[in-house]
């Protein structure tokens, strides 16, 4: 079959992006518009504000993706866009201008699933980088502020299924590093700060308790025990935010909080030595306790459910996937198992279009077009 391209919309959350990609395995552009900074004064995504964000970025970022392509609309042979998991207004706007786009043009138009877009992402690079040797079962962790999920993935020809055998029973990961970040002041996204600070910290200064998980699941009623015997690996991250707050409390951070939350807010764009000149050595170590808790629990129970359920190849991808110390502790401790894991690039790792496009191109061979009814579903599950 010759080469096909597809032109990939995202707009699950804040990120307008669009991108064009070849026949799954090549990026031939991937423009992002990020609306951090019409968040960072909120310390967290506004859903109204990220769906206005998008209806001024979209035309103009699906200009430039394919402006930098070298490519015209005529010349795309279909459309792909993000149907869900996220937030419903800002999903509206993506698939709104898709479908109107994809009628004008008669070209085909292919509804994805986010998450699956994040698994993709890691095989789209693994087949840019020539491999296609891929190991099955895949066990992808797909870990973010808005998800925390394990699925075993096989592929069948062309198609591909998804199993969830875990997924966070209250936070995300992600959402954990924000919501702790934002209580430190630290700033909005708290991910990639906390993860600098990180190493100016003693991750064994404080002892949080690894997270309990005593009852079944009732979104999963019935489903906490899968075929074989083999039980859910769950993870849960309230608790640990709430000992963050707790710590905040008995050991009377407040008022330097306060103070900090001053200073930085005087900075327009704060670097690591701004946050560093206004953070005491309590706070780097709660920090990097903080850090090394979280990742601790995402890679044993990983290469628990890796175990568990004889996979062969892991993944880790999501925008947490971009965490330094994630990154170094999966490699060393999968590597100690014998279990090869791969990420996606940083780029790839935070919510971008080409992993829609890449996703979009196993059901362009197969010919799967969704009426053109179809709508955003918030809460979409990967099957």
């Amino acid at each position: 079959m010759s080469d096909a391209y597809i032109l990939g919309i995202e707009s699950s959350c804040d990120e307008t992006a669009a991108a064009v990609v070849r026949s799954g395995e090549q990026i031939v552009s991937n423009a992002v518009f990020s609306q951090i900074a019409t968040h960072k004064p909120y310390g967290g995504v506004v859903p109204e504000l990220a769906s206005r964000e998008h209806l001024k970025a979209i035309i103009p970022v699906v200009r430039k993706a394919l402006a930098d392509a070298g490519r015209d609309y005529q010349s795309i042979d279909a459309l792909a866009v993000t149907q869900g998991p996220g937030l419903a207004g800002s999903l509206l706007v993506g698939i709104s201008y898709a479908k109107a786009l994809a009628f004008a043009l008669d070209k085909p138009l292919i509804a994805v699933n986010h998450l699956e877009g994040h698994i993709h992402a890691v095989l789209l690079e693994e087949r840019q980088k020539g491999n296609r040797e891929l190991i099955f079962p895949v066990l992808a962790l797909v870990v973010s502020g808005g998800h925390t999920h394990l699925y075993l993935a096989e592929q069948r020809g062309e198609s591909w299924s998804y199993e969830n055998i875990g997924h966070t029973r209250d936070d995300a990961a992600g959402e954990a590093f924000d919501k702790v970040a934002k209580l430190l002041a630290l700033g909005y996204p708290g991910g990639p700060v906390i993860d600098e600070l990180s190493s100016h910290g003693d991750p064994t200064a404080v002892k949080f308790p690894p997270s309990q998980i005593k009852h079944a699941d009732r979104r999963q009623a019935g489903k906490d025990i899968k075929p074989g015997g083999r039980p859910r690996v769950d993870f849960s991250y309230s608790g640990i935010k709430t000992a963050i707050l707790r710590y905040i409390e008995t050991h009377g951070l407040q008022q330097a909080i306060e103070a900090r939350r001053r200073a930085l807010s005087e900075i327009a764009k704060p670097k690591l030595e701004d946050y560093l000149a206004h953070c005491d050595k309590q706070t780097l170590d709660l920090v990097a306790s903080f850090q090394r808790t979280m990742v601790e629990d995402l890679v044993a129970k990983s290469l628990t459910a890796a175990r568990t359920y004889d996979s062969a190849t892991l993944f880790v991808t999501g925008g947490v996937a971009a965490n330094n110390e994630l990154r170094q502790r999966f490699e060393r401790d999968a590597a100690m198992e014998g279990l090869p894991v791969y990420f996606p690039s940083r780029p790839l790792s935070t919510d971008n279009a080409a992993m829609i496009a890449a996703a979009a191109y196993p059901k362009f061979l197969n010919q799967e077009f969704p009426p053109l009814d179809f709508s955003a579903e918030a809460g979409m599950v990967l099957v």
